[in-house]
């Protein structure tokens, strides 16, 4: 049985204002989206869960670890994809992107990138080794992003908004690729179409959660929230 993702009373303040306040969460589920509108605190969120996000209080753990204080512990449990691979991508050539997360769990340099190679040759990209990161296209380089976690092994994988900016091939392409993932995932989708089939769907609002449980019982009412709001805007 997975511990999961458990968030405690979190409160969270950016700029001067409350994202979070006594947040509570406690995600086992195998697929969860997250839905809601822009500012509704979406991503916020998911670096908590990544421990890129800093509380003012409360606690977030992960498989029993604590992000924010074992970001050793973290590396094995927990990864994140970024909506823009260029925000995440560091290293020039595909190969040293891979292999640098490998070498921040312990391995040598030559054993991460042999690793490195197993990882891009299991994805039938073997021949991207050597290519320049900035020379692949859109959805290669958000590709690029997955495989490098993928090498990781977390247990857990977040993704925010992975869709954007995609072509329908290469959205659709990637959505084969997290459907078909061992990993538990939690994902940020403005698209309620891209969680349909998931376990559980959470609807963040203004920092609050406004529903949570299975998607036929959120998304509609989601739907049925933004299309007023819709209407409303339209007037």
């Amino acid at each position: 049985m997975t511990q999961g993702i458990d968030i405690q009373n979190v409160h969270l303040t950016r700029e001067g204002t409350a994202v979070f306040a006594g947040l509570n969460l406690q995600l086992r589920e195998r697929r969860i989206g997250i839905v809601g509108r822009n500012g509704a605190g979406k991503s916020s969120l998911i670096r908590l869960m990544a421990g890129l996000a800093v509380p003012q209080s409360g606690r977030v753990t992960v498989e029993g670890v604590d992000v924010l204080k074992d970001r050793s512990g973290a590396l094995d449990t927990i990864g994140i994809l970024f909506q823009n691979p260029d925000h995440q991508i560091i290293f020039p050539a595909v190969i040293e992107e891979i292999a640098f997360g490998l070498e921040q769990k312990g391995l040598k340099r030559a054993a991460a990138q042999a690793r490195a190679r197993q990882v891009l040759e299991h994805h039938g990209r073997a021949d991207w080794a050597d290519r320049l990161s900035h020379a692949l296209s859109q959805g290669q380089r958000q590709l690029l992003c997955l495989m490098a976690v993928l090498a990781m092994e977390p247990r857990w994988i977040l993704f925010d908004e992975p869709f954007a900016s995609l072509d329908m091939p290469t959205a659709l392409a990637i959505e084969a690729r997290i459907k078909a993932l061992d990993q538990n995932v939690v994902l940020i989708t403005h698209d309620p179409a891209r969680v349909t089939g998931f376990d559980r769907i959470i609807w963040l609002e203004a920092g609050q959660v406004a529903a949570d449980g299975p998607p036929e019982d959120v998304l509609p009412r989601y739907r049925a929230a933004m299309e007023d709001l819709a209407r409303g805007m339209a007037c």
